[in-house]
């Protein structure tokens, strides 16, 4: 058949085409990766390199190291019922369709139309039918599909470090959220203790004040002791609700069918390594998606350049067409065409320079998102390595304060109730007491939140064999 005999001679030519492609040129800059300045040591620990990003590095299940099993419980929700994360994996697969799209732009593309159709005048009436297989082919002599090839896997490269970094940061979220909740927890123990406390202060001045051993303000100082300690705690109860709402969202449930009952602290403070290598950096998935979005970026000047040059597409298309239907694949009504097409602007008055300019201005803006995204994370490794450390000797001084302010709160008490000082006295070092335990747990707190930022700033956990 001549539709038949057009295909075949369609693909005939399909060598002469794929010699063209190949010794034509790819329009546009090949893609190199821009320096960026690296320190060869970070200044609050040593042994740090310069950093290459390595998005498809496994991160692992870097919370492990606090070896708590309900966080590790709520961790293994986030990545299922997110939905942010669930957004993020949408856009990966969507970016993963565009490749296949332009991918496909590479081979023919064939079409096969059937047509009928009654027509006529005021006189007159004909029946047309038609049977038509067609294929057309772009010559990417300069390369642009394959520069548009190249954008496009480069977005899924950036979408996948996306979804890596929603991961994350949901992730480090949640940890954060659940730490400072237990933390709060325990603070609430704490003020119950001094309540309970403070009720039994109250009940021996109030028998002391009925047979008139003390005075009515002595009275009054303990009752306000008592009733600000209620207000601090009932505080707390609120901000816990919110942690707990909080954590609910981050694992994809509403805050009305979650709840965390009140547990003691057991989490493990992971102890820090002596030096972090740099690999560990080059792992943080928004240095990733930076870089990537960077070289599609780079692609996309070769797409926009490629305007300059003409498109040269091979068709082909072969049927029968006939006004009468039981004949029409009759050797008679063969049709056919064969041939090059051409296509070139000739003039557009600057608008190809002008897309050129901005893909090249857009290129140098995610060189500097890139550089930009490096420095960020150099700078909040740094910081949160400079505020463990410091914590750490804050913590031991805190804790002695704490030990002094509890035995000053005894040594006083025991004084007021041999008659030596005034109940005045046991309240301000009570409350003193009270206040430097809170802030011993106020610290472990900002401890834990710190070290959960700076295994998310370094990309997700690490291991001695690192």
């Amino acid at each position: 058949m001549t539709s038949t005999k057009a295909g075949s001679t369609l693909f005939r030519l399909a060598p002469l085409a794929l010699v063209l492609m190949v010794v034509g040129c790819t329009v546009g800059p090949d893609y190199h990766r821009p320096a960026v300045t690296m320190p060869t040591a970070f200044k609050e620990a040593k042994g740090w390199t310069a950093a290459v990003p390595k998005e498809g590095q496994s991160k692992g299940d870097w919370w492990q190291v606090y070896q708590d099993p309900q966080l590790s419980a709520l961790m293994s929700q986030v990545q299922i019922s997110n939905q942010n994360v669930a957004q993020y994996a949408a856009q990966y697969r969507q970016a993963q369709a565009l490749v296949t799209q332009a991918r496909a732009e590479l081979f023919p593309q064939v079409t096969a139309t059937v047509d009928s159709t009654r027509s006529g005048t005021a006189k007159t009436t004909s029946n047309q039918h038609s049977a038509e297989l067609g294929a057309s082919w772009e010559l990417d002599i300069w390369g642009k599909l394959r520069r548009t090839e190249e954008e496009q896997k480069a977005n899924v490269q950036a979408s996948a470090a996306d979804l890596a970094n929603a991961t994350l940061s949901a992730q480090s979220e949640l940890a954060q959220d659940y730490f400072q909740l237990r933390v709060m927890d325990a603070q609430i123990a704490l003020y119950q203790q001094s309540i309970q406390a403070y009720q039994r202060y109250l009940t021996v001045i109030q028998n002391q004040y009925t047979g008139g051993n003390t005075s009515r303000a002595t009275l009054a100082q303990a009752q306000t002791q008592l009733e600000t300690t209620k207000a601090s705690a009932l505080s707390l109860q609120w901000q816990r609700a919110q942690l707990e709402h909080a954590i609910a969202i981050l694992i994809g449930k509403p805050p009305a069918e979650f709840s965390l009952a009140a547990a003691p602290i057991k989490f493990t403070l992971p102890a820090m390594p002596a030096a972090l290598p740099s690999q560990l950096l080059q792992r943080r998935p928004d240095i990733s998606a930076a870089e990537r979005t960077m070289a599609s970026a780079n692609a996309a000047v070769g797409v926009a350049t490629a305007a300059y040059y003409p498109d040269i597409t091979l068709s082909a298309s072969g049927g029968f067409s006939s006004s009468v239907l039981h004949n029409l694949f009759s050797l008679p009504n063969r049709v056919w065409s064969l041939g090059p097409s051409l296509s070139q602007t000739v003039l557009d008055f600057g608008a190809t320079r002008g897309k050129v300019a901005e893909a090249e201005a857009a290129y140098d803006a995610d060189v500097a998102a890139y550089r930009q995204t490096v420095l960020t994370a150099m700078g909040e490794v740094e910081d949160y390595l400079v505020e463990l450390h410091t914590i750490d000797s804050q913590m031991i001084a805190q804790q002695n304060a704490a030990q002094s302010a509890k035995e000053s709160a005894r040594v006083t008490f025991n004084q007021y109730q041999a008659g030596m000082i005034d109940y005045l006295d046991v309240a301000s070092t009570e409350n003193t007491s009270l206040s430097q335990q809170q802030n011993v747990l106020s610290l472990l707190s900002t401890q834990m939140v710190t070290s959960v930022k700076l295994i998310a700033a370094l990309g997700g956990g690490w291991k001695a064999a690192e």
